[in-house]
């Protein structure tokens, strides 16, 4: 199906993609000082580089135990080695990629994204959702995103799973409230005075909120892992499960953490039926043009992964049900597509 304004990256782009994200997960294990030690929680492994400081030792967080994971670590002392010459490669993919035609992120995003992914907050588990994640899927689907009102936005939205930030004992160093200060970023009131999950740049107009799934009552809760509050929200858990890695191109490439791309069509899905300002509101508007963007882009090339995330999506209960035929009555060729994988 040919989608309007879908335009696929060339062979050259989407290759230069698939190596930048690899070199910068090769930079993120090197750069961690310490010996690599795996701890095991019930049936899950995780591991974390050990050093001392002072009379104890901090244990910081590398990433699950899987094979991908061990790979890096048998080769740690090369990567290491290894690390100039990896910045070079990546400052030189991203002008490849640049002029390939893919999206740069833009200065004042790339800077925040620099600075939370330095002080580990996406190693962490920390996800970028909203349309940041969205105008970050070019790379990993290899297409170009439209320029229109879909891709606009100026907030950075951050999640976590709650459970998760407790369970990894570990913390963004430094602190994101001095992180934040240093970009001239001022902390936004909550109704509970002492938890920040807002903080807005003055002059920019940038604003960067943390949210974390919520099961029922919507409030706020701690995020111990990243040191700040975050608004719960009821369906994020099904957007943030599984999230895969993805490089903003900034500078020499960042490395963040997004969704996956078919979660993110059936939840935009999701919400834009339940929308405080309205199902027919500007914003439902923009949820359901993403999602059909999305979804006519992986219907050719994914479709068992949108059917599997429209399954479990479906499968958790009538009210989630409820609302993805809501928002598909609303868009009768994407709700055909859907029908048709």
């Amino acid at each position: 199906m040919k989608v309007l304004g879908m335009i696929p990256l060339s062979s050259i782009a989407t290759s230069a993609y698939t190596d930048l994200v690899r070199l910068l997960k090769d930079d993120a294990l090197s750069g961690l000082d310490g010996k690599p030690t795996l701890k095991t929680r019930g049936d899950k492994g995780y591991w974390y580089a050990a050093r001392r400081v002072g009379t104890e030792t901090r244990f910081v967080y590398i990433g699950e135990d899987n094979a991908e994971t061990r790979a890096r670590i048998e080769r740690i002392e090369e990567l290491r080695a290894t690390a100039q010459t990896r910045q070079a490669e990546r400052a030189r993919l991203v002008r490849l990629l640049r002029a390939e035609g893919m999206t740069p992120t833009d200065r004042a995003t790339g800077a925040i994204l620099s600075a939370m992914a330095a002080a580990g907050v996406f190693r962490l588990g920390g996800t970028i959702v909203g349309t940041n994640a969205f105008r970050l899927y070019e790379g990993e689907l290899g297409i170009r995103l439209p320029l229109g009102g879909m891709a606009n936005t100026g907030d950075i939205d951050i999640a976590q799973f709650e459970k998760l930030s407790i369970a990894l004992e570990d913390q963004v160093d430094p602190g994101l409230a001095e992180t934040f200060t240093a970009l001239k970023f001022d902390p936004l009131p909550a109704l509970d005075a002492r938890r920040t999950w807002r903080w807005a740049q003055g002059g920019s107009g940038q604003l960067v909120e943390f949210l974390t799934p919520a099961f029922g009552q919507e409030g706020l809760r701690d995020l111990p892992a990243l040191g700040v509050s975050a608004q719960g929200l009821n369906y994020l858990n099904f957007l943030i499960a599984e999230p895969i890695p993805a490089a903003a191109l900034y500078r020499a490439g960042v490395l963040v953490q997004v969704p996956r791309p078919e979660r993110y069509a059936i939840h935009k899905l999701i919400v834009a039926d339940r929308r405080r300002d309205g199902a027919g509101s500007l914003r439902a508007a923009k949820d359901r043009e993403q999602a059909a963007f999305l979804i006519a882009a992986m219907a050719e090339d994914r479709p068992d992964d949108l059917s599997r995330a429209l399954e479990i999506a479906r499968g958790v209960g009538p009210r989630w049900r409820e609302r993805l035929e809501a928002s598909l009555a609303r868009m009768p060729e994407t709700r055909d597509l859907l029908a048709s994988l």
